[in-house]
């Protein structure tokens, strides 16, 4: 475990999500034929922004992140990556925001796994936004550098885009983690 001192404060350091999803995930023996595998949680985040940057409810110290992990086939990618666009904008619309920015990031200089992953996910974000009819610009060499993403921007009373939600494919997560019965 990892802590540090802030103003005199203690911390400890959390790690993202994402281990402890595939935890769950490789906690039996799976097969392709489970898959999709959908985890989410609610988790409680902190980081340590400086005063001036800090506004309303958008920029904060502390906050409730909703973090998901979707386990499929390449050949499931595309029906995945549509069902959580619809997923977001549904969400949004209970709370009465229609007007959205979206945006593909793809493949940085820097960058993890193979070409071919990145044309298979690149090709899956962006043919999910065409099939649903939705207005994005590419933002060329803006991705993780473990995989390509949508960013869901929404748009405030006074038409500032905030950053919202992101559908990204991760190329960190561990191989092999499927077996064929």
């Amino acid at each position: 475990m990892y802590t540090f001192k802030i103003d005199n404060k203690e911390f400890v350091l959390k790690p993202m999500n994402c281990p402890g999803h595939i935890l769950i995930y490789k906690s039996k023996m799976r097969s392709y034929k489970d898959l999709p595998i959908r985890f989410f949680e609610l988790g409680t985040v902190y980081r340590h922004e400086k005063a001036g940057v800090l506004h309303g409810l958008l920029r904060v110290r502390g906050f409730t992140q909703d973090d998901a992990h979707i386990f499929c086939l390449p050949e499931q990618l595309k029906d995945e990556i549509k069902g959580v666009i619809d997923f977001v904008f549904d969400t949004m619309k209970v709370f009465g925001f229609d007007q959205v920015d979206i945006e593909l990031s793809t493949r940085p200089a820097k960058y993890i796994g193979s070409e071919q992953d990145w044309q298979l996910a690149t090709e899956a974000l962006e043919n999910s936004l065409k099939e649903k009819g939705l207005a994005y610009t590419i933002s060329q060499g803006e991705g993780a550098f473990y995989g390509p993403k949508i960013d869901i921007k929404l748009k405030d009373a006074l038409k500032r885009s905030w950053q919202c939600a992101t559908i990204q494919c991760d190329f960190a997560l561990p191989r092999g983690l499927i077996l064929p019965i």
